[in-house]
């Protein structure tokens, strides 16, 4: 399980404000309803300062697609990979998850995760490439569970992208002023996935 960092968050504050203002936007507007001149009003800077930072509007979406997985990898993977039980390595997955997808500015860039397919081919390659070793992760800890006998036999595959659903929606539905704290939300979420909802 490799959980190492492609790249690192910019350390140029500039660029670092377009990133998290233009994610923010396209989370809002859409990457197709956004315009470059819409970005630059708010980070209080003209176009040409952006285009100085990023050659084109795709690649601000690359770049900011590329910072979100950095932030994923260390906030998330890079965290649990020491777990050596299977099942605690995935509860704890699912809430480093749920609490990244519900916590400021990173719902947005995770958010935007699901924008790869507007990138060419060449942009959403490498993107692409990291989201599948998070599915790979999820993969070899369930069928290492099944192997332990700790989870019943399902098929890895099924497994993981039920997993992956029931995280990456809550951007949709989640509200920070609504009724459950996102800590009461990961922990319903972690019972349920693993628990189920039949009484025993």
């Amino acid at each position: 399980m490799n959980a190492a960092t492609q790249s690192h968050p910019p350390k140029d504050p500039t660029r670092l404000q377009i990133l998290e203002r233009a994610a923010s936007l396209f989370c809002t507007k859409g990457y197709g309803g956004t315009s470059m001149a819409e970005i630059a009003g708010a980070c209080g800077i003209t176009k040409a300062a952006i285009y100085h930072h990023f050659e084109s509007k795709e690649a601000l979406l690359a770049d900011i697609m590329d910072y979100g997985m950095t932030i994923f990898e260390d906030q998330v993977l890079s965290q649990v990979a020491h777990i050596a039980d299977p099942v605690q390595r995935l509860r704890e997955t699912m809430r480093r998850n749920v609490l990244l997808c519900t916590r400021g500015w990173s719902r947005e860039i995770t958010v935007i995760l699901h924008e790869t397919t507007t990138l060419s081919d060449n942009s959403g390659a490498g993107i692409n490439e990291r989201k599948k070793k998070y599915v790979q992760f999820l993969e070899s800890s369930i069928r290492e569970a099944v192997s332990a006998g700790m989870f019943r036999r399902v098929d890895a595959t099924i497994a993981a992208f039920s997993f992956l659903g029931t995280v990456l929606w809550i951007y949709k539905w989640f509200r920070t002023d609504g009724r459950l704290t996102d800590e009461q939300v990961a922990d319903g979420m972690i019972d349920i996935f693993f628990n189920g909802l039949l009484a025993k």
